[in-house]
């Protein structure tokens, strides 16, 4: 795609954690996002790490009305504090999700988050899982919702949270235990994961970080090999 469209006379650009790579020798411009060396195959800090590359560009691009230092040191240290105090994010994994099944759910920005999160989960537990948009769930995919099917909600955004949270016990109605990954300022009783408040166009870079270790003591507790997961390879070299 990248050939096809440098015929087209387009100018291109590659962001990538691998400066050497085929896309970044074979395009106009490259970005290295500098994340470190990747072990796993399933990507997390170069996921992070891109986010947070794409936000510069925008706000180069922008009229440049925020704080930029400000906010990244700001959500860099908000990642740091969650890290420093994930414990009872296995507790959940371990009482939840030790099933067949799983969704996320999100809208917005959250979607992106879902989809992302539920990818994850699935390719290195093996365990079924589906990011939805949260609004369409009532279109059909509602039908999945199985008794104790854990459904994760990510909500970041006080303009959604009233309609993610309806959408969440719809859900629940049909048997599904659900798990809220949220910010301080939208949190309710019983929400499950609390994140601190961040720029709101930074919270994929945050809402991430509780779906990475959640992936990953699932399959830590069901024995997989977590850096290595079967069938999947660092480089896809085939169409």
């Amino acid at each position: 795609m990248l050939n096809k469209t440098k015929k087209q006379d387009y100018k291109t650009l590659t962001i990538t954690n691998v400066i050497t790579s085929t896309l970044a020798r074979e395009s106009l411009y490259a970005l290295e996002i500098f994340a470190g060396p990747e072990i796993a195959v399933a990507s997390t800090k170069a996921y992070v790490a891109q986010i947070a590359m794409l936000f510069i560009l925008a706000y180069a691009l922008s009229d440049k009305t925020i704080d930029i230092q400000y906010e990244l040191s700001k959500t860099a240290q908000a990642m740091e504090n969650f890290l420093l105090s994930d414990s009872h994010i296995r507790d959940l994994v371990v009482k939840y999700i030790n099933t067949k099944h799983a969704l996320y759910i999100g809208r917005g920005m959250d979607y992106a988050t879902s989809l992302e999160a539920a990818l994850k989960l699935k390719e290195i537990s093996y365990i079924h899982t589906e990011g939805l948009a949260a609004g369409e769930l009532k279109h059909g995919t509602i039908a999945l919702i199985e008794d104790k099917t854990p459904v994760i909600a990510i909500i970041s955004h006080e303009s959604i949270i009233l309609n993610t949270r309806s959408n969440l016990e719809e859900t629940v109605s049909r048997g599904a235990i659900p798990i809220v990954i949220t910010l301080e300022s939208l949190k309710s009783k019983g929400d499950d994961i609390i994140l601190e408040d961040v720029h709101p166009l930074l919270t994929p870079i945050l809402t991430i970080l509780p779906a990475q270790l959640i992936a990953y003591y699932a399959a830590y507790e069901l024995g997989y090999d977590i850096d290595k997961p079967r069938n999947l390879a660092k480089s896809v070299t085939i169409e």
